[in-house]
Order: structure tokens, then sequence, then C-alpha cells
């Protein structure tokens, strides 16, 4: 890719000396190229990787392997919130008014690596003779540093999108590149690790209950997510020359002036449509993240290569909806497509539950059951992945659609929001599923062949209703969600015609013969 001159960081530019580089910027970025594209979308991997293990396989590890129980866990888990909203919005907001030689973004990506792996490792290795309440404690603190590190990473990765493109289309595909690999990391990593760390022994005939296979899964893990947010930083490292750079600030700011801005671009209504979907959808997600194991286990019985077989039904999944995504959008539009798709997507998703629930569904041990399971589950997954897909490019159009109202290009701000969305996963929804494990009086350390089958209705009769909630409330949030195609190519001429009279501005103030940034 073409290299070019990186423009003047001076610390205090006036408006029209930054519209100018800004314009001078856009106008001479080159496409993006293929090698940029996919290093961007590698580093997903590394949060699909920490999204899978710690809403998938956490709470089963320490509630089935160790024995701690599983309102113990989930507590702990949740309490994690308390930190992620405190800290994501600052991580947010610190990053869209840094200004260094590498930008505002790339110093956050990279400074995520080493903590992000270190902390997601030390999550799996409690030191040995703790009681179960001073495990809880290891798993808050170790559950917390991971997602603080690791949403330094994400926040700045997906605030690079408004910046790379403001195409309409081009963001949707961009997201949709950013799932396919979030998906590749989250399932392609389970599958490998149940085909190959998780082994099948007399004594632990589900693999996934091997306390051993937990070793080789988290040093994997960790190495995977340290090389994936290095291969986004410096794969995407020259674009930081054609990345928007932080406004520019004559005077220090005060923290009062930090926050009075910060909520003044969470009070834009696309933003608030597009939360409450996010903590209802995320929550969903999370719970589904933490019972599918379970269910998997306990209800069908299946064993560890079964589960790895089914496990690349969402890898399927996220490959049908990359392209479906952007051509749903530029037909339905993305907020029609992000709710038909949610809805629809869960009741699928739910019908071999529900089935089971009313005994209409196979048994455990029938040929068929694998692959009905396999493809609804990739029925279901691509209808959510379009769903989540569609949203996220929504979130980039609403940073557009904030600077009109406010000046101000609060990318960061508003991803950190989506970041705390994000954490809800295995927050919210192992909470949810912690009480539903202990109303149901589910057992630990559980033998699959002896479970009750009262237990395992129990878990169904409040799970279902539970999820197909959570999804159909969110969707409803998104019916106030008022940004279209129309509306955003009048918020790109808004932002350009501002640009242009900043110039023409300077230009009329600038010294004769004073060169241009």
């Amino acid at each position: 890719m073409a290299e070019a001159k990186v423009l003047p960081q001076a610390q205090a530019w006036t408006a029209g000396e930054v519209a100018r580089t800004e314009a001078l910027r856009a106008a001479s970025a080159p496409p993006l190229g293929m090698g940029t594209r996919l290093s961007y979308g590698f580093g997903v991997i590394a949060f699909g990787i920490k999204n899978s293990a710690f809403g998938s396989y956490l709470l089963l590890y320490y509630n089935q392997v160790l024995g701690v129980p599983a309102a113990i866990v989930s507590t702990a888990l949740a309490a994690t919130l308390i930190i992620d909203a405190l800290v994501d919005p600052l991580l947010g907001r610190w990053s869209d008014v840094t200004r260094t030689r590498w930008g505002r973004r790339h110093p956050f990506i990279y400074a995520a690596a080493l903590p992000t792996a270190l902390f997601f490792l030390l999550a799996w290795w409690p030191p040995s003779g703790m009681t179960n309440l001073q495990t809880g404690v290891w798993i808050f603190a170790t559950a917390a540093l991971t997602r603080v590190s690791i949403s330094a990473f994400e926040i700045n990765t997906s605030s690079m999108v408004p910046e790379l493109t403001n195409n309409y289309s081009e963001r949707t595909a961009l997201f949709s590149l950013r799932y396919w690999f979030g998906y590749a990391g989250a399932y392609g990593f389970a599958a490998f690790s149940l085909a190959f760390f998780f082994v099948e022994t007399p004594e632990y005939p589900r693999g996934q209950l091997n306390p051993p296979g937990y070793v080789s899964f988290s040093i994997a893990g960790a190495l995977l997510i340290f090389l994936a947010i290095l291969v986004c930083g410096l794969g995407t490292h020259n674009r930081i020359p054609f990345l928007r750079q932080a406004d520019a600030r004559g005077e220090r700011t005060s923290v009062a002036t930090h926050l009075k801005e910060m909520f003044a671009a969470f009070r834009n209504r696309g933003f608030l449509a597009i939360f409450g979907f996010g903590v209802c959808k995320y929550s969903a997600i999370g719970l589904y993240s933490a019972m599918t194991l379970y269910f998997m286990t306990y209800l069908f019985r299946l064993n560890s290569m079964q589960l790895a077989l089914l496990v690349f039904d969402s890898l399927v999944a996220a490959t049908l909806a990359a392209p479906l995504a952007p051509y749903f959008s530029r037909k339905l539009g993305k907020r029609a497509s992000s709710m038909i798709f949610a809805v629809l997507g869960i009741v699928i998703g739910l019908s071999p539950l529900l089935l089971s629930l009313l005994d209409m569904f196979f048994r455990p041990g029938d040929p068929r059951l694998v692959p009905t399971l396999f493809i609804i589950g990739a029925v279901y997954g691509s209808m959510v992945a379009v769903s989540l897909i569609n949203t996220s490019a929504m979130l980039a159009d609403v940073v557009d659609d904030s600077a009109v109202e406010t000046g101000r290009h609060s990318a960061a701000t508003f991803f950190s929001a989506s970041s705390f969305m994000q954490q809800c996963s295995t927050g919210v929804g192992i909470l949810l599923a912690g009480l539903i494990l202990s109303w149901s009086e589910f057992p630990e350390r559980a033998d699959p062949a002896a479970v009750p089958e009262a237990a395992i209705d129990s878990l169904l009769i409040h799970y279902i209703p539970t999820i197909l909630g959570l999804w159909s409330i969110g969707a409803l949030f998104l019916l106030f969600y008022p940004i279209d195609r129309a509306r955003h190519q009048r918020n790109l001429e808004v932002l350009q015609a501002r640009q242009a009279e900043a110039m023409g501005v300077a230009a009329v103030d600038a010294p004769t013969g004073a060169p241009l940034p």
C-alpha cells in the first residue's frame, strides 16, 4: 500500500487547521488494501476467544470441574460489570482526546496485548487451597483485569471503522469481516480445543469435564490473544496518517468538561436505541453461551467430538452472514434487518429446547440428533450474526450523526459503550445462568447419566422464556432508531460543508505564503 507523509501533530491547532488537515487526510487516503482489511479483522479473534472462553467454559470449569457453587461463580463474573461500567467510557474518552505520533488508537492497541494475554491465563489458574469465597474473589479480579485490558483493544479497533471509511455500505462490509473473524476465534478455537485438548478418558467420558484439558486450553488461548492483537495493530499501522486525529484543544480540559461532552454524546437518540437493544441482546447471548454446554452435556448427552463438530455450525453461520448482512442492509435497511433477523433467529434457535421439553425432539443417541442440531445452529447463528453486524454498522453511523449535533467526532466514546454492552454477555448472562442453575437445584460435578430429568426440565422452563423475552424486548428498542441511508447521507453533506467552510476561513486568515499542512 502506498505510504503518505504524516501530517503535523501540533498540540494546539485552530479549528481551521484541524479542518484542513482532516480534509487532506481524507483526500489523500488510498483505498483499503486486502492485507489491511484482513489484519484488521484478524484482531477480533482475540475478543472472540475471550468471549467464548469466559461465556461458555469458565462457569462450567469452576462449577462442574472444580466444584465451586454456580451462584458464587456467576456473581463474581457479574460483579465485573461494575468495573466495566466505570472504566469502558473513560477508556473511550481517553482515546478520543489522545494525540500521539501513532494517532489516538494504536497506542492503546499495542498496550493491550500482553496484559490481556496474561490476565486471561491467570483466570484459569486459581491458587490451590482457597475456599469457595476466596475462589470467587480470584475469578472477579482476573476476569475484571482481562476485560479492562481487552476493552482498550476492542474499543479502539471498533472506533477505527468510521475513520477508515464513511461509506454507508462499506462500513457494514467491514463489520461483516470483523464478525467473521470474531466467530472464527470463538468457535474455531472452541472446536480445536474440544477435539485436541478436552480428551475423553475412562474417568472422564465427557472430555469437556476433564481438568487437564483446561491447562492447554488456557495457554493456547493466551498465546492466540497476544498474537491476534499484535497482528491487528501492525497490519493497520500504515493507516495512521489517514485516521482522524483528536479534536484540537487550546487549553487543558477539566474532568468536568470531559464528562459533560461524554454525556452529551450519550444523549443521541440513535445511540440510546442501540444501547437498549445491545444490553438485552448481549445479556441473551451471554446466557446462551453459558447454558449451551449444559444442555449439550446433560440434555443431549453429547461427547467432546460431537461438540467439536457442532461448533462448526457457527463458522458456517458467520460465513453466510458476512455477505448477507450488507445485502439485507441495502434491501431492508439496517434497522429493519436487525430487528427481523434477531427475532426470527432466536425462535429457530430455541426450537430444539422447546421440542425437547415437550418430548417431541430426538432423544440422546439418535443418529439424527447431531445433524439436526447442526443445521438449526447454522440457520439460527447466521440470522443472529446478520442482526449483530448491522447494529454495529448502525453505531458507526451514530458517530457522524452525533458529530452533526455536537461538533465532535467521539467514535471511541460510543464504541466504549458498545464494549460495555458486549461485556454484558459474560456478566449479566452468566449471572442469569447461575440463578437458573440455582433455581433448578442443578448439582455440582454432576454425572450426565445421573442428573434427574426434573432438574433438566426446570432448566428449560426457566431458560426459554428468559432468553426469548430478552431478544424481543431488545428488538423493540430499535423502533426508536432514527438514522436511515438518506439521513446518513445528509449528515455526511453537513460535515463536509462545515469542513469546507472552516478551510475557507483558515485560508483567509492565514498569513500570505503560509504553507498548508
